[in-house]
């Protein structure tokens, strides 16, 4: 026997996975997780019985609801299911399968389509850290569009674009945005910066570590000892940010970063934390890029001074680029994050009905 959910299958940037309504769902979060945990079909390398793709980008998932929140029109709850363990992290974000909560909502009918302009804004609460992100989604006729000719690297082809506006992001998950109150710490004699801006991450130069910065991710995957160096650095990092052990957590998020081939880009290779990212987590981008216009970071690009404004910066991944823009403020000489913004697409893939065994029951 099985207990049958109703699901949307959703490409959200460069990741996939699942996207359901709260009330799908059974409301004990333990119950909740075990129903995820089959729906995805871990623990399992292939997740061969379950939606997961057999890795971290694909074994994602968005629970959206009407938000609690005055001010905003949907809550968005992100769930990682690990692949290889019985396990659900609902700590971290993910930018990426943000960009698929617009049109979910839309079509949900939680938002109503402006039938008057070419797009919807939806005021979404992302409930795992706290933070505000205007998501805007194209519309004409009073439907959501996914065909356009906006173009994202690491996924084929083009779609519409959907606008995602980071609004308040900054120090969501530790209470400020540098959690151990300083720029650089020394960890383990490596110059780091440990920095929660949309994510929390432990950023480390690619020179320090021995590295170009530009290794492909199967290169870094393959340094073992390199790895290992990374874990350890992020659970020390994990510690002095004050959340304690982190050793079955995904967040910090190990970053490793270097000066990109113009002003105003950087080179950055972001790990999931174990293996390094196919391409790049939205979050994980728009921290990279913040750091990298705010002065004292290891990743402050130092062929640009800090002003405040807007700042255009280029995210260099293995797959291509992110453009993220930047808006600084300076109130006494100190720069301080406004909002970031950045464009990624989004893609309805199936929608039907989940069969999850009845061990994991929905409700």
């Amino acid at each position: 026997m099985s207990t049958n959910i109703p699901c949307v299958l959703m490409r959200g940037g460069t990741s996939r996975g699942p996207f359901f309504l709260a009330d799908w769902l059974p409301r004990d979060p333990e119950a909740r997780d075990r129903t995820l945990i089959a729906a995805l079909g871990s623990p399992h390398e292939l997740q061969i019985d379950g939606l997961g793709g057999g890795n971290s980008l694909t074994s994602k998932v968005a629970i959206v609801s009407r938000s609690t929140q005055p001010d905003c029109d949907v809550d968005y709850l992100f769930a990682q299911v690990s692949v290889q363990e019985a396990r659900v992290d609902t700590r971290p974000n993910c930018g990426n399968m943000l960009a698929g909560v617009g049109p979910f909502a839309i079509e949900q009918g939680l938002v109503p389509a402006d039938r008057e302009g070419q797009t919807t804004t939806v005021r979404v609460y992302n409930v795992n850290t706290r933070s505000r992100i205007d998501v805007q989604v194209c519309t004409a006729g009073g439907q959501v569009h996914y065909d356009g000719d906006v173009r994202i690297d690491g996924v084929q082809g083009t779609a519409a674009p959907v606008l995602m506006n980071f609004l308040d992001a900054w120090g969501a998950v530790t209470g400020q945005i540098f959690p151990t109150g300083q720029r650089i710490d020394t960890i383990q004699g490596l110059q780091v910066t440990c920095i929660d801006a949309a994510q929390v991450m432990v950023l480390l130069r690619a020179a320090d570590l021995g590295l170009r910065g530009d290794e492909t991710p199967a290169e870094l995957d393959a340094n073992t000892a390199l790895l290992t160096r990374i874990e350890a650095l992020r659970l020390e990092a994990g510690q002095r940010m004050g959340m304690g052990d982190v050793t079955h957590s995904v967040l910090p998020k190990p970053v490793i970063v270097s000066p990109g081939t113009s002003p105003g880009s950087v080179v950055s290779r972001y790990f999931t934390p174990h293996q390094c990212h196919r391409s790049h987590a939205v979050t994980g981008a728009i921290g990279v890029a913040a750091a990298s216009v705010l002065p004292g970071t290891v990743a402050t690009d130092e062929r640009h001074a800090p002003a405040a404004g807007l700042r255009r910066v280029e995210v260099q991944h293995p797959a291509g680029r992110i453009q993220v823009e930047v808006e600084l403020s300076e109130v006494d000489s100190q720069f301080k994050l406004v909002q970031a913004a950045l464009v990624r697409t989004a893609r309805k893939i199936l929608e039907g009905t989940l069969f999850v065994p009845e061990s994991a029951p929905a409700h």
